[in-house]
């Protein structure tokens, strides 16, 4: 039988069954295999790819629905990935198109890198802000943040959740309680007993992402990163806004390097909702 064309293989959503092809996927592309982090996309959002009948997927993305069930209000597009032998044949324009169908009128966000944000804006995204990715070791010094943190518990979840909305602008009950079985470490900051921030910190591949970061100012973030950093001895990743000038700066100061930078796009809303000075970091680029 001839081998049917790009443009004729089907669309279909992916379950957490599809781990192992969606992990080789992003081998193909030179990424790590990162399976933690797609069983988590795959379970919290819904996967959509295409299959090669050769074997594997052709394509692949994730898409993170926030907001009441059945009503979302933003969806986070993620972990858009075509495989090197199908690149340059319009496999993601298709793709993308496709989620831009299925979602409908639901405002959409993604991470974009150089090579992709051409493509987002040729579909309409518009670049509304920056994040630079930072990686390494982090060396403690200097002035202690003056923040208390603790290990969370499960009687904070409910207050996790609740500040979690108001500054992300959006429910993430889906996503949030499954941090603290995702998450090798969550903690959060606390202020005359009341949490005004909270962090976690993922094992992917060998280091641990920082994420998300929501913290009530700068001071605040720094005290939980710092004792993130004190409770792992993996080098540390995260990305943060570029706004949040002062942190990114400390960060460097203290054996992060600059890795890479991304473009932050909206889809059928001007900006972000939430309160971008209390949000320093995603859970991940791929869902928020």
């Amino acid at each position: 039988m001839p081998t049917p064309s790009l443009a004729a293989l089907p669309i279909r959503r992916l379950t957490p069954r599809d781990l192992t092809a969606c992990a080789d996927l992003s081998v193909d592309r030179g990424w790590s295999r990162e399976e933690h982090k797609w069983r988590l996309l795959l379970t919290a959002g819904q996967g959509y790819g295409i299959d090669d009948p050769g074997g594997g997927l052709v394509a692949a993305c994730v898409v993170t629905e926030y907001g009441p069930p059945g009503r979302p209000d933003l969806g986070a597009i993620g972990m858009v990935l075509v495989a090197e032998r199908h690149s340059r044949q319009g496999v993601g324009r298709r793709l993308m198109r496709h989620i831009l169908s299925m979602t409908g009128t639901t405002p959409l966000t993604l991470y974009a890198t150089p090579y992709g944000r051409p493509l987002y804006e040729e579909l309409g995204f518009k670049t509304t802000g920056r994040s630079e990715m930072v990686s390494g070791p982090f060396t403690p010094g200097g002035p202690e943040p003056r923040v208390a943190t603790r290990p969370a518990t499960a009687e904070d979840l409910g207050s996790l959740l609740a500040l979690d909305e108001e500054v992300f602008g959006s429910d993430r009950t889906p996503l949030i309680t499954r941090l603290p079985a995702f998450s090798d470490q969550l903690r959060v900051a606390v202020n005359d007993g009341r949490i005004v921030g909270y962090a976690a910190a993922w094992p992917n591949m060998d280091t641990h992402v920082v994420g998300p970061l929501i913290a009530r100012d700068t001071p605040t973030a720094k005290a939980l990163i710092t004792s993130l950093a004190a409770h792992t001895d993996r080098p540390l990743r995260t990305d943060i806004d570029v706004r949040h000038e002062e942190l990114l700066a400390w960060v460097k100061a203290h054996g992060l390097t600059s890795v890479a930078m991304n473009s932050v796009m909206t889809y059928g809303v001007a900006e972000l909702p939430g309160d971008w000075t209390r949000r320093f970091a995603p859970l991940t680029v791929a869902a928020g």
